[in-house]
């Protein structure tokens, strides 16, 4: 898609000064606007206590906001939290632009990244429990490209929107029983896996921290075969299908590595719920390597997030190898890779540090 039909997108957040990294926050929604094939024109930023409860923002500088729309060229405008359905009206009424919050971004480029049939159930689920209780206040971001499953499409009214609750709540129940079998399917081949004895191993971590990356070295460096391979792009959420393969390095010597969909800040917790079953990978695994981007300044902070969401999983006590991947971008080359206990220092891009890795993931999942 060439920038001239890209939507053209205004940043809003608020600065509660609450230890979170504001800054860090609004680059992120700035990564997810451009991920959702949007261009970021600007932003508008405001230091508050609290946040407004109708309005999010202050009234008057939201009064600033709809004065500098009439002179830009804004499609869309995207706020950096979760907005509640009050707001989502308040917002839509008071600036006429289609509004979308962090949540629902990140929920389109699931929509548009889903590949496989589970994948695809399970966004789609989230969306709908999201949209649900703010079907008045999104109805003209729903409909401003003909998204939002069809739900938006022909205008606003009462009828309309009762129709589309009732439309809505029927899906969700026929995604309910669809995602509950295919969860069963899953179960069935885990315990298949497990009863083979092979030391099952997940890649976890936030997203374009390198997890595809690495299982592609691996199969790159074990099995040489490319058709085994997995989707690597240097973009948020490009993996969101969990993969298992089967890493052979010797005689005797195997175990199964999965990839599974990376973590972010303020993941919406629907999606979290609706990938369970796929992430039961990690819960059900032997050993998680916890793979960092280590180039990245935040990456304690992804640390912490993607360990809180592990252990809201149930996957906080599982044992870990942390992967401090792309150090060829702080480090020499050839000082890598650098072991320090449970940590690994490597570049999965040049394919340095692969053996050590495996040598480690070998000598834990031998001691478990």
């Amino acid at each position: 898609m060439d920038d001239m039909k890209k939507e053209h997108a205004l940043l809003l957040g608020v600065d509660l000064h609450d230890g979170e990294d504001f800054a860090h926050s609004m680059q992120e929604l700035y990564d997810l606007a451009k991920a959702c094939q949007m261009e970021p024109t600007g932003q508008v930023t405001q230091n508050l206590k609290n946040l407004h409860p109708a309005f999010y923002m202050g009234k008057g500088k939201l009064s600033k906001v709809r004065e500098y729309l009439e002179e830009g060229d804004i499609d869309v405008l995207i706020f950096d939290r979760s907005l509640s359905p009050a707001q989502f009206r308040n917002l839509q009424d008071f600036l006429g632009l289609p509004i979308l919050d962090r949540t629902t971004l990140i929920l389109e480029i699931f929509a548009v990244r889903a590949k496989t049939r589970e994948a695809k159930l399970q966004v789609e689920s989230a969306r709908l429990q999201y949209v649900l209780p703010r079907l008045v206040g999104m109805h003209k971001a729903l409909s401003r490209q003909g998204g939002g499953s069809g739900l938006a499409n022909k205008g606003a009214g009462e009828k309309k929107l009762e129709l589309d609750r009732r439309r809505i709540e029927k899906r969700l129940s026929e995604l309910r029983k669809e995602l509950d079998r295919i969860a069963g399917e899953r179960t069935v081949q885990r315990k298949k896996r497990q009863a083979s004895r092979i030391p099952r191993v997940a890649l976890v971590g936030y997203t374009n921290a390198g997890k595809s990356t690495l299982m592609n070295r691996m199969l790159d460096k074990y099995t040489r075969d490319s058709s085994k391979k997995v989707l690597e792009k240097d973009m948020l959420f490009a993996t969101l299908d969990t993969t298992v393969r089967r890493i052979c390095t010797g005689p005797g010597e195997e175990f199964l590595l999965s990839d599974t969909v990376g973590f972010i800040h303020q993941l919406p917790a629907g999606l979290v719920k609706a990938f369970r079953s796929t992430l039961e990978e990690a819960k059900e695994a032997d050993l998680l390597l916890h793979v960092l981007d280590y180039s990245d300044e935040s990456f304690r902070k992804q640390r912490e997030v993607t360990e809180e969401t592990l252990k809201d999983l149930g996957a906080g006590d599982i044992p870990v190898i942390y992967v401090y991947n792309k150090s060829d971008r702080c480090m020499e080359l050839n000082d890598l890779p650098v072991i320090r206990g449970n940590r690994i220092y490597l570049s999965a891009k040049e394919g340095v540090g692969i053996s050590e890795l495996v040598g480690m993931i070998q000598n834990t999942c031998k001691s478990i």
